[in-house]
């Protein structure tokens, strides 16, 4: 029995006891590409494979993501599309002896009947070199149109010459709205849930929605868990709530919306507890926010902005780090992500702070937007260019070839005071160090004839 041929024998309107026992992610696979949730940048009108499927004209291909994100119902739909048969084999039960049995298949079909075929490989990955090399032939002479599914970087963990065959098309995890979307979908449509009493409370499916993660599957499974296992109510409706749903996923829901009261005041006791050294606080305020499923992108972020902010030159590795830690993040994701931000986080609660270059620009910022902005010296312009020297632009002096690399020279026609740096941790150097030059061009002052140029430059 083929896809069409299953579709035919299974009403729309089958409740679901009538499927076979077939779990309700597979009972609520989309069956045309408009029902297909979370994938625009690749299905949306105009782009490429949305135009492909639609004019009958898909080659080989290759599906990549995460689980969950729809890539074998996605090929089960463009089978339905095309009208062509399809044909499952999985990188982990199949062989050699199994591929060619459905290849030579699919080629007798076509020359018979002109019925082509899909070949749905899933786990393509796991395949190894020979078993990706049988199928280079048959891909290249369209004996079959192939349709790999991994969740590995195709790039690295498929064969040169398979991926060169076939166009790569990325699948995205699906957002929060995606999810509940898609679990209000199971809750009407009679092939789901549609034709019991169910009734979810709003919260419970955003809760739900969150704890997968962008896994499809997983919701579907555990909100039929959910409606399972809960008993009716006197009235005969079964209610899920977000305690329900806590239950069936197996992970507790934490009081955090992400763009309101939760999500600013959790970030903001993250923040303020790095900032006081406490990083037992902060560790806390970091896996909550991680377990609530805040993007660990915006908490490093945010490291990188403290590093500076309050950190500063009192440990300039500290920005370092910070910005190695985002780097790591995006290149790593959750959940081991979550190791990575606790060692950035404890690490800049435990460092000494100063603030001095964050109160040196403001000052300064300040300066330039409220008071009259201050002319360049002549001898500090630019002078790359012929006639500079006539416009006045000399008098510079080389810091490298004085003694200790310092000239006394006035670099700024103000005598404000910008940063002022503190007594922990590096910036005591700075400050020790700021204060040598200070003596310097003191001394040098006192030593030039009183009413000369460079004094009253000063």
């Amino acid at each position: 029995m083929d896809l069409f041929e299953k579709d035919e024998a299974t009403p729309a309107s089958a409740d679901p006891a009538s499927t076979g026992g077939e779990p309700l992610a597979a009972r609520m696979r989309p069956r045309v590409l408009a029902e297909i949730l979370g994938q625009d940048h690749i299905l949306g009108p105009g782009r490429l494979l949305a135009r492909a499927i639609e004019a009958d004209r898909l080659g080989s291909i290759i599906l990549y993501g995460p689980p969950g994100c729809g890539k074998t119902s996605l090929a089960e739909v463009i089978a339905r599309v095309t009208r062509r048969r399809f044909e499952r084999a999985s990188g982990v039960t199949s062989n050699v002896a199994s591929l060619r049995e459905q290849i030579e298949s699919a080629r007798l079909r076509l020359r018979r009947s002109r019925v082509r075929t899909i070949l749905f490989i899933d786990e393509i990955h796991r395949f190894n070199k020979a078993q990706q090399d049988v199928l280079l032939p048959y891909v290249e002479d369209g004996s079959v149109t192939l349709i790999g599914a991994t969740t590995h970087n195709p790039f690295f963990f498929i064969n040169g010459p398979l991926v060169s065959r076939s166009q790569i098309f990325e699948l995205r995890p699906l957002d929060e709205e995606n999810i509940v979307t898609l679990l209000r979908r199971a809750l009407e449509d009679p092939r789901g849930l549609g034709g019991q009493p169910v009734i979810a409370e709003e919260e419970a499916l955003r809760h739900l929605a969150r704890a997968c993660e962008g896994d499809a599957r997983r919701a579907l499974n555990a909100l039929e868990i959910a409606a399972l296992s809960t008993l009716p109510a006197e009235d005969g409706t079964i209610r899920l709530t977000v305690a329900v749903m806590e239950d069936s996923i197996q992970k507790k829901a934490v009081g955090y919306d992400h763009d309101e009261d939760g999500h600013y005041d959790t970030i903001s006791a993250f923040i303020k507890s790095v900032r006081g050294s406490d990083p037992h606080a902060a560790v806390y305020w970091l896996a909550k926010m991680l377990y609530a499923g805040e993007d660990p992108r915006f908490i490093a972020r945010r490291l990188v902005i403290l590093a500076s902010e309050d950190i500063g030159n009192a440990d300039p590795r500290g920005l370092t780090l910070a910005v190695s830690a985002m780097q790591a993040v995006e290149f790593v994701g959750m959940p081991e992500a979550r190791i990575i931000l606790a060692q950035a986080t404890t690490y800049l609660a435990t460092a000494p702070k100063s603030n001095a270059s964050y109160l040196a620009i403001e000052s300064a910022w300040s300066d330039v937007r409220e008071n009259r902005t201050l002319p360049v010296p002549l001898h500090l312009r630019g002078t790359g260019y012929r006639g500079a020297e006539a416009l006045g632009h000399k008098g510079y002096q080389y810091a490298h070839d004085a003694p200790g690399h310092f000239v006394d020279q006035e670099y700024i026609p103000s005598d404000k005071v910008y940063y002022r740096p503190g007594e922990a941790g590096y910036e005591d150097t700075i400050r020790r160090r700021m204060e040598q030059w200070e003596s310097l061009r003191r001394r040098t002052q006192d030593a030039r004839p009183p009413g000369s140029a460079s004094e009253k430059t000063r």
